[in-house]
C-alpha cells in the first residue's frame, strides 16, 4: 500500500507540475484571470528540483517492486510513463512562449523610397535624437519584441496582441543593457524573462511582477502608433522595419489585426463601446489614469479634456486610425479646438492647426503642440493595469 501512494503520488506531481508550470502562462481557458504570477514564477524557477522529487519515490519503487509486478502493471506504468514524456515535450518545446515565438532572423530596416510595407499599415513610430524609425505592428505582433537601436540609445520595442498594447522601453537594468526573451502572459499580457536574474516583466507597464528585481520598471520611451503614412509625413526620412521572409506564415496569421479584423477571438476586436475586446486610448498622467472610447473619438473629435495639470485634446486622422493626444496649453493660454478642413482650428484665436500638432495658419503660425503618451488597446488591458481608471463618457 505504501509502495503504491508513493508510486502515484510522484506521477501525479510530474503530471501537475508540468502541466501547471504552463497553465498559468500561456491563455487557456480561465488562467488569465487570477493573480497566480507567484506560483507560476516558483514552478518556473523550481521546476527542475519538483521533477527529482517526484521521481525520488518513483525510482525507489521500480527498484523494490518492479520485477514482481505482472505484465498488466508494467504495461498500466509503461503508458503513463510515455504519456508523461509526451507532456513533457509538449510543454517544453511546444507550449512554452519562446519556442512559439521567435525574434526576427533577419532584422533589416530600410528608408521610404525602399520600403515594401504597404503605407496604410499601422506602425510603432519612435523618434530619438533626430532619428526616427517605425516598426509595423503586424510584425512585431508577431515576434512581440524587437531589439534595436534608435538615435545611438538601445531599445526595445514590444507588443502584445492580445492586448493591443505597443511600448518602447530602454532594456537598461541597474546601468547594465540586458537582453530579454518571451516567457508567457499575466492577466493575458506578456511577460518577459531577463537574461542576468531571471526576472519577469510585464509588457504594458514594463514593471517587473516576479524575481529579484520585482518591483522596478524599465523607463518607457515615448512612441506613437499611425499608419505609416502619417508618420512617414512626418518622419519623412525614418526607416521601416520590414518582414522577415522566414516568418511569412506567422505574419499572414495577423493579417486584418490593424482593423481589429483577425480570425482570433483573443485578438480580435469587440466594436461595442467598453466591452472586454473594445479599443480605448489610454492616458497615465502622474497618478492620473483615463480612457476615451475609440467609437467616442470618432464621432465626438476632437475631444478637449483635462487631467489634472494637463489640459489636452485628442483626435483622429480622416484615415481613422492615427491617432493624437496633445498638451493644449500654449504660451500660458488653454486652447480649445473644433474640427477643421484642414485639421483642427482653435476657438480661441481661429488658428489652423494641421495634424502634426503643427499652427500652420493665424496669430498663433509656428507653434507647436507638445505631445502626450498614449496607446490605444483594448478595454481589458487598460483596465486591468490600471484598476482605478477615469472613464471619459
Amino acid at each position: 500500500m505504501r509502495n503504491r501512494f508513493l508510486l502515484i503520488g510522484g506521477i501525479l506531481l510530474l503530471f501537475i507540475a508540468e502541466i501547471l508550470r504552463v497553465y498559468f502562462i500561456m491563455p487557456f481557458p480561465g488562467s488569465q484571470q487570477a493573480d497566480t504570477i507567484g506560483i507560476a514564477y516558483f514552478l518556473n524557477k523550481y521546476i527542475w528540483f519538483i521533477r527529482i522529487i517526484a521521481l525520488l519515490p518513483v525510482a525507489y519503487v521500480l527498484y523494490q517492486s518492479f520485477r514482481r509486478w505482472k505484465i498488466w502493471q508494467k504495461g498500466v506504468f509503461i503508458f503513463f510513463m510515455a504519456l508523461y514524456l509526451g507532456i513533457f515535450y509538449m510543454v517544453n518545446f511546444k507550449f512554452l512562449a519562446d519556442k512559439m515565438f521567435y525574434q526576427p532572423k533577419n532584422k533589416n530596416l530600410v528608408a521610404a523610397a525602399s520600403n515594401k510595407v504597404p503605407i496604410d499599415k499601422l506602425v510603432l513610430g519612435v523618434n530619438i535624437n533626430g532619428e526616427a524609425k517605425a516598426y509595423p505592428i503586424e510584425i512585431i505582433g508577431y515576434h512581440h519584441q524587437v531589439q534595436d537601436t534608435i538615435g545611438g540609445e538601445p531599445v526595445i520595442i514590444t507588443y502584445c496582441t492580445v492586448c493591443r498594447t505597443g511600448r518602447a522601453f530602454s532594456p537598461m537594468v541597474n546601468g547594465k543593457k540586458e537582453s530579454f526573451r518571451l516567457v508567457g502572459m499575466d492577466h493575458f499580457n506578456a511577460m518577459f524573462e531577463d537574461k542576468r536574474t531571471k526576472s519577469w516583466w510585464r509588457q504594458a507597464t514594463g514593471e517587473a511582477v516576479a524575481g529579484k528585481l520585482k518591483g522596478q520598471s524599465l523607463k518607457e520611451i515615448p512612441s506613437q502608433q499611425m499608419r505609416l503614412s502619417a508618420w512617414l509625413r512626418k518622419n519623412p526620412s525614418s526607416l521601416i522595419l520590414q518582414p522577415d521572409p522566414a516568418f511569412q506564415k506567422q505574419y499572414d496569421h495577423l493579417n486584418g489585426f490593424d482593423l481589429g479584423l483577425v480570425k482570433s477571438g483573443l485578438e480580435k476586436r469587440d466594436s461595442g463601446s467598453w466591452k472586454f475586446k473594445s479599443w480605448v486610448v489610454g492616458i497615465q498622467h502622474d497618478q492620473t489614469a483615463k480612457a476615451y472610447d475609440w467609437n467616442d473619438l470618432l464621432s465626438k473629435q476632437p475631444i478637449n479634456d483635462s487631467l489634472p495639470q494637463l489640459p489636452l485634446v485628442i483626435t483622429v486622422e480622416p484615415d481613422n486610425a492615427s491617432f493624437h493626444v496633445w498638451n493644449r496649453k500654449i504660451n500660458d493660454q488653454t486652447l480649445v479646438f473644433m474640427k477643421d478642413s484642414a485639421g483642427l482650428k482653435d476657438m480661441a484665436t481661429g488658428s489652423s492647426w494641421n495634424y502634426d500638432g503643427l499652427c500652420t495658419d493665424g496669430l498663433l503660425k509656428g507653434q507647436q503642440l507638445m505631445p502626450v503618451q498614449a496607446s490605444q488597446e483594448f478595454w481589458h488591458s487598460w483596465q486591468s493595469f490600471h484598476p482605478r481608471t477615469l472613464q471619459y463618457k
